[in-house]
């Protein structure tokens, strides 16, 4: 190949790079968001002028990446990523290991049990398994959720080693999402400190009004969180003995999860 060939190509192997990161964000944002997006509001949130938007949204549709309601020309999550990420969820080595315990916790505690795991500076939400009574969380699998303002957050911050930690708080853009949100680095350090000293983490209405949230870190055989859950509960039914009830459960299955994560020794 002569040497204005293979610049060619190299210069459209880099064209098709970056296209392929636009498409990506588009899709980030879109699986991002609890409501569906118009091109306008997509077109505000990526930064990229609409007829790039309009050309991302076409080729995913294609796909069965994104649909469109066609009353309201609103976009959200096609079936195609969805059943993708549900097999991906499925195969989960930390879910496959975690879900009978996690069941085992739901029912014991007959609140929503979320387990989550860490992407880039929040947690995703990989596995759900919804509280029998009457009122229960909205959120869903695939939800994102801040490192400052949720349990499993807090949990996993407080297990990690100091630089690292350091390094991930320093980084945070802390939004209120409530009255009772953290959005002060000083007060940040100060709650991972208590977390640290109980053992668990606390949601105190921080994240979703109302709703009150204990959580704890499941440990990789390296020492470092690889994952953490939460039990959600209404404030209005939330136990009074909240040790017995809900966090020596939680403990227990975190503990359970991190010896099977850890094999035989």
């Amino acid at each position: 190949m002569s040497a204005p060939d293979k610049a060619s190509e190299d210069q459209a192997k880099i064209a098709g790079t970056a296209a392929f990161s636009k498409f990506v964000a588009v899709l980030q944002i879109i699986a991002d968001q609890d409501a569906p997006l118009t091109i306008a509001q997509l077109a505000a949130l990526s930064g990229y002028p609409r007829p790039t938007v309009y050309r991302i949204l076409a080729a995913l549709m294609a796909e069965g990446m994104v649909v469109e309601n066609p009353r309201t020309r609103q976009f959200e999550v096609g079936p195609r990523l969805i059943n993708l990420a549900s097999r991906a969820w499925d195969r989960s080595d930390i879910r496959t290991t975690a879900i009978d315990n996690l069941r085992a916790l739901r029912d014991a505690t007959r609140e929503t049990v979320h387990l989550a795991v860490p992407s880039d500076a929040g947690m995703v939400y990989i596995e759900k398994l919804e509280s029998p009574q009457a009122v229960r969380m909205t959120s869903r699998i695939g939800t994102r959720v801040t490192l400052y303002s949720s349990s499993v957050g807090k949990a996993y911050l407080a297990g990690l080693e100091e630089e690292r930690r350091e390094r991930l708080m320093g980084a945070i853009r802390m939004e209120r999402f409530t009255e009772h949100t953290i959005t002060d680095l000083a007060a940040l350090r100060a709650e991972i400190g208590d977390t640290q000293q109980r053992g668990y983490a606390e949601d105190r209405e921080e994240n979703e009004a109302q709703i009150f949230c204990y959580g704890a870190a499941i440990m990789g055989p390296d020492g470092v969180p690889a994952a953490c859950i939460s039990i959600s509960i209404p404030l209005f039914r939330r136990q009074q003995d909240a040790h017995a009830t809900y966090i020596r459960p939680l403990l227990e299955t975190c503990a359970a999860i991190s010896r099977k994560l850890a094999g035989p020794g």
